[in-house]
């Protein structure tokens, strides 16, 4: 543990599983090392990709402080994550996706935010970067956590919230003592459908464990994250908030709907309305793709609606199961 007057230590933790984006990864990792606050480490957990990890051995066999490791347990981001807190020597543990460059200061504003002990989890801003070069004009700011990036609703500055999003995240060391890993069986897995909200079980599981912990999101922390020209389309759209659906059921299964969907109730209740509206009204006064945007916002909250019922169903039947594990060191590794 860092004393009075001592810096905390980071470890950044990127997931990867493909060498589709080979120079997405490079490009991540060089963001780390060049951050204005130098992490401690930067260690690269490889899903299930014999290929992938030897490759990333050879690129980073010379550099110190880049560690390349294998997923050790079930395929998915989850486990990937669990396998990369506990191997990592921080006192503070860091996510960045693999398809994302984190802004030079990014580290040092996260640092900023554990000056009060209480806090327990910092995350940031995450920017898309449009492979077409721009917006689409039918998408809406509103929806843009379908891209895993920061959506229109969310407040400005450094604002305490329930939960951070995943990709651009932190969390002491103690959180994960406190309420354990990241579930598996409700996030990512490979290329099966696009699930989220590991993430927001998580920090919905800490915040009980630790009633007095604060969890914050400073804009500030900005990464700069890639979207891809097939989601970009509205197949994917609709195929990722219907994948949402299906996630936020297990979240109400784990943790209760009133903490599961709090959050929800405020985004589905004043933001997308709100959402219509400046579509409907922009539409009105001739602007590009006011009314796709009013109308994907509407297609958007009834495809998530009709996850959540499907997902809501297959969880009372107990066809979806997930699992909390503790985080232990690994053989070898060392506490911060």
């Amino acid at each position: 543990m860092s004393t009075a007057g001592t810096p905390l230590t980071f470890s950044v933790v990127i997931c990867v599983y493909t060498e589709d984006r080979w120079e997405d990864i490079l490009a991540a990792v060089a963001s780390v090392r060049t951050q204005s606050r130098p992490a401690l480490e930067t260690l690269l957990v490889v899903d299930h990709n014999t290929a992938l990890r030897d490759r990333l051995l050879r690129e980073y066999k010379e550099a110190g402080g880049v560690r390349v490791l294998a997923n050790a347990g079930p395929r998915g981001l989850s486990a990937g994550r669990n396998t990369g807190i506990a191997a990592s020597r921080g006192e503070v543990v860091a996510f960045l996706d693999d398809d994302a460059v984190a802004e030079r200061d990014w580290l040092r504003h996260f640092a900023a935010g554990y000056a009060d002990p209480a806090v327990m989890a910092v995350g940031g801003r995450t920017e898309p970067v449009w492979a077409s070069g721009r917006r689409p004009a039918w998408f809406p700011e509103e929806f843009d956590w379908v891209v895993g990036c920061t959506y229109r609703g969310l407040p400005p500055g450094r604002v305490r919230v329930r939960n951070v999003l995943g990709g651009n995240a932190s969390f002491r060391r103690e959180a994960f003592d406190a309420a354990g890993g990241f579930a598996t069986g409700i996030g990512r897995d490979g290329d099966k459908r696009p699930l989220g909200c590991e993430e927001t079980e998580l920090c919905i599981r800490l915040s009980r464990a630790r009633p007095d912990a604060v969890l914050l999101i400073d804009d500030r922390a900005v990464i700069h994250h890639r979207v891809p020209g097939a989601r970009e389309h509205f197949g994917y759209f609709r195929t990722r908030t219907y994948a949402e659906g299906l996630s936020k059921a297990l979240v109400a299964r784990s943790v209760g709907a009133a903490k599961g969907l709090e959050s929800e109730r405020r985004y589905t209740t004043r933001v997308l309305p709100a959402g219509v509206v400046r579509g409907l009204r922009d539409a009105a006064l001739a602007r590009p793709g006011g009314a796709r945007r009013a109308g994907a916002i509407v297609a958007g909250v009834l495809t998530a609606a009709g996850g959540y019922v499907v997902g809501s169903v297959r969880a009372r039947r107990g066809g979806t199961a997930f699992s909390v594990p503790p985080v232990e060191p690994a053989e070898g590794g060392a506490r911060g």
